[in-house]
């Protein structure tokens, strides 16, 4: 009987441990992420895969989980979202066929390809947004004329894709896309991105994912608690600290994200 109460103390502390580890991860990396407008993949998903979850399962739980970061980040800055609701609406229109065409072939893509090159799209990203000083400090309404507006169109689609298929740096994609493209502040692209990409996109990517396995219950609700309330906490500490914190999160996600993105791929080979 003590033997038994034993083995059932010591899964317990075991699971007890593991939850506690996991909510941790994901409130830290979103709370980052919530402030740089994307990169809660970097800490979360491989937390996930080292607790013994299988990629995709894994991959299905992160996109649920920031779901509820896009939730927490969008009740913080919602009112910076202001006019830019058809921006919102072309983002989701031409974005989510491509995030459902992405998570339809994950499975027939070779990951380490796409890895690499979001990896070296990510650290051109943080040297691009280094070498501007002026980048995304101070907001515009930039008018786009036929040729800008399908060329968003068309990169908006291919950073669907991307968002399907894996899960880091994505975010970071859309963020720096509407700086350059609407001359948005880093606080307005990093809300439309917590409004579009976190709630929409991978909601809708995570239930594709989720037709190819299971989702672990118990793990999912320990992120979704971790991923909301970091989400609602960097919203918050980027609304007090201003588009400088902002940017500075931003550049050092990005060399994080890409750095890690560039060892995986190179792994994988």
């Amino acid at each position: 009987m003590l033997y038994l109460l034993t083995i059932v103390l010591g899964n317990f502390d075991h699971s007890l441990f593991k939850s506690i580890y996991i909510f941790l991860i994901s409130f830290f990396s979103n709370t980052f992420s919530a402030i740089s407008g994307g990169g809660a993949g970097l800490l979360q998903l491989p937390a996930l895969i080292l607790s013994g979850v299988p990629y995709y399962q894994a991959l299905a739980s992160h996109k649920l989980a920031t779901v509820a970061l896009g939730i927490g980040g969008s009740l913080r800055n919602y009112k910076s979202l202001g006019n830019d609701i058809s921006v919102a609406w072309q983002i989701l229109i031409f974005g989510l066929p491509g995030v459902i065409f992405g998570a339809s072939v994950v499975e027939y893509i070779s990951e380490k390809y796409l890895y690499l090159i979001l990896g070296i799209i990510s650290i051109l990203l943080a040297l691009y947004s280094f070498l501007k000083p002026d980048l995304g400090l101070s907001s515009g309404n930039k008018k786009l004329n036929f040729v800008n507006k399908i060329r968003f169109i068309i990169f908006i689609f291919i950073i669907g894709i991307l968002n399907g298929s894996i899960s880091s740096g994505t975010g970071l994609l859309v963020t720096i896309l509407l700086i350059k493209t609407f001359e948005m502040d880093f606080l307005r692209a990093i809300s439309m991105t917590f409004f579009t990409v976190g709630i929409f996109w991978n909601f809708v990517g995570a239930v594709f994912l989720a037709r190819i396995g299971s989702v672990p219950l118990n793990l999912l609700i320990v992120l979704i608690i971790g991923s909301f309330t970091g989400g609602f906490f960097g919203a918050h500490l980027s609304k007090l600290n201003g588009n400088i914190l902002i940017k500075k999160t931003f550049i050092t996600v990005c060399i994080l994200v890409g750095i890690s993105l560039f060892i995986k791929s190179i792994k994988s080979f």
